[in-house]
């Protein structure tokens, strides 16, 4: 009576990796509880972002304003013709504006790259694509 011992299987964490990915997966795709979690942190993340540029934003143009309540004679100091505070709020503004927008979207994809890192399944760590 021979008995043989048992065979031993190697545990190999990508494998791991690749079910947790899937189960992350069907969790936001079924909207459980883990998966709602999940969306609502990438939104969070995303409203933080925004309210920070905003607040960025805000204080640089309300900087201006300021800046010419504290030195008067940057107020009388003209460009071509045309006072300083017309240049910084009308000809200035608008591209600090459009690059913080521009900032905004490129930090909002990568949050979103991030989390579909997480969650989507590529078939080949699973060991069932090509």
């Amino acid at each position: 009576m021979s008995q043989n011992p048992p065979q031993r299987e190697r545990v190999v964490l990508a494998q791991r990796r690749g079910a947790r990915m899937v189960r992350t997966r069907v969790e936001v795709q079924e909207q459980t509880e883990i998966g709602d979690a999940l969306v609502r942190g990438l939104m969070r993340a995303q409203l933080g972002l925004g309210l920070r540029l905003g607040l960025g934003l805000v204080v640089v143009v309300v900087a201006i304003p300021l800046l010419v309540f504290a030195f008067p004679e940057v107020a009388a100091a003209t460009v071509f013709g045309i006072r300083v505070t017309w240049i910084a709020l009308g000809l200035l503004a608008y591209p600090v504006i459009y690059l913080t927008g521009l900032l905004y979207v490129r930090l909002a994809e990568n949050a979103e790259r991030d989390f579909m890192s997480l969650v989507d399944d590529e078939e080949s760590e699973v060991g069932g694509g090509p």
